[in-house]
């Protein structure tokens, strides 16, 4: 497989992405509480969708944190999260324009700010992918060490 050596851009933008996915993982998870919790009950939004993007975003930054600390990481991986981050908000905005979601005013709010933040990680990730590019596409061997271009 086709590997990147992360820019810091990237690096930067995947630590950053997973703080901001960490902070609304650990929201979803313990304020949303039962589907009349407070979170649910003021953004108007259904309590199971809450903790299952929480359990999801959990997961999700740390995978961006062991990302952003590996020398390597496959470049079909780092594209697949740009265009995650890409989808993500493209559903966000299709689910309330279609009415697949009704939320309170205050959760439609969050629902298009979480979007439009999701759209500026995935812009971050993409400009540092194309940065990462230039020179740093090795092919994985066994028992080579690609960052330093020798047999470990």
């Amino acid at each position: 497989m086709k590997t990147i050596v992360p820019s810091r851009l990237l690096r930067n933008a995947f630590l950053a992405d997973a703080a901001a996915s960490g902070a609304i993982a650990a929201l979803h998870l313990f304020v949303s509480g039962e589907p009349t919790g407070p979170l649910a009950a003021t953004l108007g939004l259904p309590a199971p969708l809450l903790e299952g993007t929480g359990i999801f975003l959990a997961l999700y930054a740390l995978l961006l944190v062991v990302l952003a600390r590996s020398r390597l990481v496959w470049s079909a991986l780092a594209w697949f999260i740009v265009l995650g981050n890409v989808g993500w908000a493209a559903l966000s905005g299709l689910l309330l324009a279609t009415g697949g979601l009704a939320p309170a005013p205050l959760g439609g709010a969050y629902v298009v700010v979480q979007a439009l933040g999701v759209l500026l990680f995935a812009g971050l990730e993409w400009r540092g992918v194309q940065v990462s590019l230039p020179g740093a596409w090795v092919t994985a061997q066994p028992g080579k060490d690609l960052a330093r271009g020798h047999a470990g």
